[in-house]
């Protein structure tokens, strides 16, 4: 890959990944706002603006990363399996968007019980469960930690890292 490509796929990475810690943040707000709020027209009106969030920017940006971040790790030296922590950061998003896309229906079924024009006791008690707040905590942990891994790229290669350097130095 050129340089100027290289610089382009990481720019984008980077933009992606921070875009989508910035997008859970902001649905982390709203949901603890829906959570705590005494008004119940409040958490009512914030549950569909959760959902069109979380399909219209933060699903976007997870798969966004994702790609970029395989685009960036294959068309660079630091590769997708030579070095753990480029490992460790994609298991993290990988595994951050499964989670994501499992819990999508649990968003689109909370949006389409705020959007009842009458709600029985059932409904509120699933409206007031601190579900979406829990889960938003932890892909904020989550993005965070594979943040921590880009800036501070822990030392430590893999076997096939390994096997990989002896080769080109032996090549050399």
């Amino acid at each position: 890959m050129s340089p100027g490509l290289r610089k382009l796929a990481r720019t984008v990475h980077i933009s992606a990944s921070v875009g989508w810690l910035g997008a859970v943040l902001t649905y982390l707000a709203l949901a603890i706002a829906a959570l705590t709020s005494p008004a119940a027209s409040t958490g009512r009106a914030l549950h569909p603006a959760m959902e069109l969030l979380v399909w219209a920017v933060i699903l976007p940006l997870s798969l966004a990363s994702l790609v970029t971040g395989l685009i960036s790790s294959l068309g660079t030296s630091w590769g997708l399996l030579r070095h753990y922590w480029v490992l460790f950061k994609l298991v993290l998003n990988v595994g951050a968007s499964a989670v994501l896309w499992l819990y999508t229906q649990s968003i689109d079924y909370s949006a389409a019980i705020a959007t009842k024009t009458t709600l029985t006791d059932a409904d509120v008690l699933v409206l007031r469960n601190p579900t979406h707040v829990v889960h938003a905590s932890g892909a904020v942990l989550v993005l965070l930690a594979a943040t921590v891994l880009a800036v501070y790229k822990p030392r430590g290669v893999t076997p096939y890292g390994y096997r990989s350097r002896r080769a080109a130095a032996a090549a050399e």
